[in-house]
């Protein structure tokens, strides 16, 4: 029987996609064993098939944490480390004049912990070229090739280290970087160190890879402006290691306790991942693919503060440490690129109290 936390969460949830016309469907787990709950609901359709918990979802921007662990892991190995110049492991197409800034090449310059935390200073590519996959569905790009057109019609917006910039690019070079260091693509980098070892059977990477289990049920439909994005397969080349991941909530729960509980990473190397950061906006430092949401006096209140990751459709995978709460869903729309996080904090970890 669901407690009343549990059922007040639950009803605004429905409550909230029932009166947005813009979302087809969207899916929320809420898993905490210290106040007894263990929700994990769907609303909404896609097609004809109505909206299952069990669903594989894409995530979005969730998948950069996937990237940035598994850099984590080759780290630990001895692999890589986070203050190595990314030129160590780029080719020379990739790394020639890659940031130019007001006529200094800083390439050499920029360290793997300056793609992870976001202050590289690369311009991100990943909206001019989305304008594009949304007029032609049939336009196509690779990862490699993405990277190399940002550097030839974008310009850096500061030296590596000294600001913030969220860019789809840091990402899609840290792929890139594992690809080199792994000698396999991405997605079989990422089932090895991550999918296959904690069983998530029902996980995988957009337009990449299949599952190790087919589910018996469809991808959630996502969209872009109007636009139903699930078959548009050069979408995937934008997106690639900056957050292809597809799969349902309990897959992600999965992860989620898996590293809190320091099975995936180290404890000293996920606290280097949440507090190598950078600021993101008030309340909010980000590490390395990690979103920490922290106190600001009259602004944000201590009982929000909770790390995770957020994606664009409003995806969001987060943990909230006080009350040993994961939250994890998807509202499947680029509408909620802002107000899903809004969403989370006043209607999801501010009910937990």
């Amino acid at each position: 029987m669901k407690n009343e936390k549990a059922k007040k969460i639950e009803s605004l949830f429905r409550k909230q996609v029932q009166k947005d016309k813009k979302v087809n469907n969207a899916y929320l787990l809420v898993h905490s064993e210290k106040e007894g709950i263990d929700l994990n609901i769907a609303e909404g359709r896609t097609g004809d098939t109505p909206a299952n918990p069990r669903q594989p979802i894409y995530m979005a921007s969730v998948g950069k944490l996937f990237t940035a662990t598994i850099v984590g892991i080759l780290f630990e190995e001895g692999k890589i480390d986070f203050d190595d110049s990314i030129t160590k492991y780029l080719d020379k197409e990739l790394s020639h004049n890659l940031h130019v800034y007001k006529g200094t090449d800083y390439t050499k310059e920029i360290k793997v912990r300056h793609l992870l935390n976001q202050t590289s200073g690369l311009a991100d590519y990943f909206w001019t070229l989305l304008e594009k996959v949304l007029e032609d569905p049939n336009f196509t790009i690779s990862p490699k090739e993405a990277v190399i057109w940002g550097k030839n019609n974008l310009k850096p917006h500061f030296p590596p280290g000294k600001g913030y910039k969220y860019t789809d690019t840091n990402y899609h070079l840290l792929g890139l970087i594992v690809e080199n260091i792994t000698g396999e693509p991405f997605h079989a980098a990422l089932s090895k160190y991550i999918f296959k070892p904690l069983g998530m059977n029902h996980s995988y990477m957009l337009h990449y890879s299949e599952p190790m289990e087919k589910s018996p049920y469809p991808i959630a439909d996502f969209a872009f402006n109007g636009i139903r994005m699930n078959d548009h397969k050069g979408y995937a080349g934008l997106d690639y290691a900056g957050g292809g991941v597809v799969a349902p909530t309990e897959d992600l729960l999965k992860f989620m306790k898996a590293l809190t509980s320091y099975q995936v990473v180290l404890k000293d190397t996920l606290e280097i991942m949440k507090n190598d950061s950078a600021k993101f906006q008030m309340g909010i430092e980000y590490g390395y693919g990690i979103w920490q949401i922290t106190t600001v006096p009259l602004m944000m209140p201590k009982k929000l503060n909770s790390w995770g990751v957020y994606g664009v459709t409003g995806a969001f995978m987060f943990y909230h440490p006080e009350k040993d709460a994961y939250l994890i869903g998807c509202f499947n729309d680029a509408s909620y690129q802002s107000k899903g996080l809004r969403y989370m904090m006043l209607n999801i970890i501010s009910k937990l109290f």
